[in-house]
């Protein structure tokens, strides 16, 4: 699966991306506007949350003399990865506003601006935009609204061409949170198995 967002792999298999076609400019919603997305899949919130649940609890019982630090690292480590890549993969809100493009995973928000745009194109459940030689490619749009999306973005892209770039960096959403609450369990559960709180 190609991270949303994300550079796109030159070999994938999906369906060519196609020119955009012009949207009426009554039937444009208002900025700004939520992408109709394809909801995300059940287990994606699931293997986002479990090593929460699991980690700590393997920690209080796993303990084995002088490999507890060590174990308390290894578990840290593992479950930090394993919620990282669970939460990048799945778009959970993309918005299209009057300056960018803004993109929510469990982890990070991330913005596009429309002056980095070069190219709007869609595909079969997904819209990609070009910036140079970098591919972002948005998965998961409802069924036969792709076309509908990809002519919004090019218009608010086209609206922005003459006003100033706002570029952000990615920021930290819910999921970063998360990993520190899953950070403070790990520890915790070492440190209340040696009751050293």
């Amino acid at each position: 699966m190609v991270p949303p967002m994300g550079n796109r792999s030159g070999a994938s298999g999906a369906a060519v991306p196609r020119a955009v076609e012009d949207v009426p400019a009554e039937q444009l919603p208002g900025l700004p506007w939520r992408v109709p997305l394809d909801r995300a899949p059940w287990w994606a919130w699931g293997l986002f949350l479990v090593p929460f649940v699991a980690v700590p609890l393997l920690n209080t019982w796993l303990w084995m003399g002088g490999r507890d630090l060590l174990a308390v690292a290894l578990f840290t480590i593992i479950g930090a990865s394993v919620v990282r890549v669970a939460g990048g993969v799945v778009l959970y809100r993309v918005e299209v506003t009057a300056t960018a493009l803004k993109a929510r995973t469990s982890l990070l928000v991330r913005s596009l601006a429309w002056q980095d745009v070069d190219r709007v194109e869609a595909g079969e459940g997904f819209v990609v935009l070009t910036t140079g030689q970098d591919e972002n490619e948005i998965n998961g749009i409802t069924k036969d609204r792709s076309p509908y999306v990809a002519g919004v973005i090019e218009a608010a892209r086209r609206a922005a061409a003459d006003q100033p770039v706002r570029r952000a960096r990615p920021r930290p959403g819910l999921g970063v949170l998360l990993v520190l609450l899953y950070l403070v369990l790990s520890v915790g559960a070492f440190a209340w198995k040696w009751h050293l709180v």
